[in-house]
This record gives structure tokens, C-alpha cells and sequence, in this order.
């Protein structure tokens, strides 16, 4: 049977959030505060909802709406080799690491954009990037939408299946591991055979019970 560990990366992989440092380093901080006090009714409206989804969307807008997706991509591939040379967390890559020595291929699944998880997954020796998309238009213009869903809850399930149905032969055919620090992790996690909330450090390069195939977190 195909083994697949799925990674989360915003404190799962990293020490640190990813999103918004992407968003600061694209526009900068003070255009990027302007444009997002245009937005600051329906920003204001999210922020008290809690509502990370809207955030996300609003965030986007105001942060990518009308570049180049070449420049974009092309600043998501120099953010994904800083983040891999100065926030990677080495308890959670060497845990990918020994997954990718048993022969398990290795999925990151994440909230984050996939303008740069593409290049962290290659640097990781992943074989796929599962993100938030970004609406691009016929001008090759980020539009400032996501295409799609943002990538978390139950949306990170959906996009991990159907990524085994095109690749691997769909849930059923395939035992996975899985690992996350937050709510947005849960429904990923809960669909796994052998899920881990990475609660503090993790205390071993190898899952705790290799031998009978179970993985032991710190706490769920």
C-alpha cells in the first residue's frame, strides 16, 4: 500500500506564520497598509467575525491584486529559500525526512500560498505542494481573488483526495500520516491513519511505535 505523510507548514514545518511576511515583502508595508485601509470596512467586519477566511480574501486583494503572477511567482521562489534557510523548525523536517527514507512520498498541505510552496515542497524533496491558489486574469495579472477556497479545514481534505485520486488511486489505496498545530489542521487530521498535533517539539526523528505502524503525537 502507498504511504503519504501530509504536512502542515505555518508552525507545523516552520517556526513562524508565512502568509502575511509574503504579503509585507510583495507590497511593502506602507503601500500595503494603504491599500488595506481602502478595505478597512469589510476588514474591520472580518477581524470581528474571526473570520479567517474573509481576512484571507481581503488580505490577497490588497496584497496582489493587479502584479504580474511571473513576478509573483518569481518573489515566491526567493521567499521559499529564505524561509527554508532561517524558519524551518529541525524536530518536523526530520520527521518529513525519515518518512521520505521509508519510501513514503511526502505532501505539503497547507493554507499558505502556493506561489512559493511550490519551491519549499522542491526544496523539502516533497512531491507536492497543496496551497491557496490565486485568481490570475487573460493578462496574466493576479486579479487580487483566490482561486478556490482558502486551504484549510476541510478544504485541506478535499485537496489532498482529490490529489490521491489523480495520483495514487484515491483515499482507500492509501495509508496516511498527517501533521498539524491548529484548528485549521483538525479535519486533515482527523481523516488520517496516523495523525500527529505537533504540540511542542517533537521528541523523536521517528514516529514513537514504527513497528506496529501507530504515530504518537504530544496531545490532541
Amino acid at each position: 500500500m502507498t504511504v503519504v505523510a501530509a504536512f502542515d507548514v505555518d508552525g507545523t514545518l516552520t517556526t513562524r506564520d508565512c502568509v502575511v511576511p509574503f504579503m509585507r515583502r510583495v507590497r511593502g508595508d506602507v503601500t500595503l497598509a494603504r491599500r488595506l485601509a481602502r478595505r478597512s470596512p469589510a476588514l474591520t467586519l472580518a477581524l470581528v467575525r474571526r473570520d479567517r477566511d474573509a481576512l484571507k480574501a481581503i488580505g490577497s486583494d490588497a496584497a496582489f491584486g493587479g502584479l504580474a503572477v511571473d513576478d509573483l511567482r518569481h518573489e515566491g521562489e526567493r521567499f521559499a529559500e529564505l524561509v527554508a534557510e532561517r524558519h524551518l523548525r529541525s524536530d518536523t523536517v526530520d520527521r518529513l525526512r525519515w518518512h521520505r527514507e521509508q519510501g513514503h512520498l511526502t505532501v505539503l498541505v497547507s493554507a499558505s500560498f502556493e506561489l512559493y510552496l511550490d519551491r519549499l515542497a522542491s526544496v523539502l524533496g516533497a512531491q507536492a505542494a497543496l496551497g491557496t491558489r490565486l485568481e490570475v486574469g487573460a493578462d496574466l495579472r493576479c486579479t487580487g481573488a483566490l482561486a478556490g477556497p482558502n486551504c484549510r479545514g476541510p478544504e485541506k481534505v478535499r485537496r489532498l483526495h482529490t490529489w490521491l485520486d489523480r495520483h495514487h488511486g484515491g483515499r482507500p489505496m492509501v495509508e496516511v500520516y498527517a501533521y498539524g498545530d491548529s484548528p485549521g489542521d483538525r479535519e486533515l487530521l482527523d481523516d488520517a491513519d496516523h495523525p500527529v498535533w505537533v504540540h511542542g517539539a517533537l521528541t523523536r526523528a521517528v514516529p514513537s511505535d514504527e513497528s506496529d505502524g501507530s504515530v504518537r503525537g504530544n496531545g490532541r
